[in-house]
């Protein structure tokens, strides 16, 4: 059986080629596992992120003299007419944060 010797070197490569080759496949489907968790979870924080910003309400400007003063002339420019009731009521809402 010459022919016998010179196959198991070859089949001792190839069994370790393809070893080598699945274990490096199963290192790179891990590796791309954690990559989509990674993804996952910062898109999650960015959601989380967003709708904590969106659900701290905004502060209401003081209602100092400026304020007032601004409100005094808007009454003032619906008294002659120059605003309509539903331009009044929008700028007024908007002047003191509603």
């Amino acid at each position: 059986m010459p022919f016998a010797r010179p196959r198991r070197p070859l089949l001792r490569g190839a069994l370790v080629g393809g070893a080598a080759y699945s274990a490096g496949r199963h290192a790179a489907s891990a590796q791309q596992r954690e990559t989509e968790q990674e993804q996952a979870i910062s898109e999650l924080q960015a959601q989380q992120t967003q709708q904590t910003q969106q659900a701290q309400p905004q502060p209401a400007p003081s209602a100092g003299s400026d304020s007032m003063d601004e409100l005094s002339r808007l009454a003032e420019m619906h008294a002659k007419g120059l605003l309509n009731d539903a331009e009044f009521t929008a700028a007024k809402a908007r002047l003191l944060g509603l």
